[in-house]
């Protein structure tokens, strides 16, 4: 099989809203595995400055790393860190977090969820 280059992705990628109100939370899936019994998909999540944060609860287990800009990321034990390029996280099926940004951040995610389940 074939694999997917997807050229400055990054770039390149529109991102709609999230539509929770108050919150600038963008995201876009990218990438779908096709396998009906382990399916993945990878993509996009933006965070701008908002009057209200975004709080996701995971119906699935999902990884992201910070690949521009800054986020406030905090679950429902009080850890809270302030994410920067780089950064990476995974994210257990059932938490609840809290994303966050006092400019901008961009973070790329793979999930273990179908497309648009998010």
């Amino acid at each position: 099989m074939a694999m997917t280059h997807y050229q400055q992705a990054t770039k390149r990628t529109e991102l709609p809203s999230m539509g929770v109100e108050g919150s600038n939370a963008f995201l876009a899936d990218l990438a779908i595995s096709e396998d009906p019994d382990k399916t993945i998909v990878g993509g996009f999540f933006r965070m701008e400055k908002s009057d209200k944060p975004l709080v996701y609860t995971y119906t699935y287990h999902e990884m992201k790393i910070i690949v521009e800009g800054e986020m406030i990321i905090s679950d429902e034990t009080g850890q809270e860190v302030h994410a920067r390029a780089g950064d990476v996280f995974y994210f257990p099926k059932g938490s609840v977090i809290t994303f966050q940004s006092p400019s901008v951040g961009l973070g790329f995610f793979c999930g273990q969820r179908r497309e648009g389940e998010a």
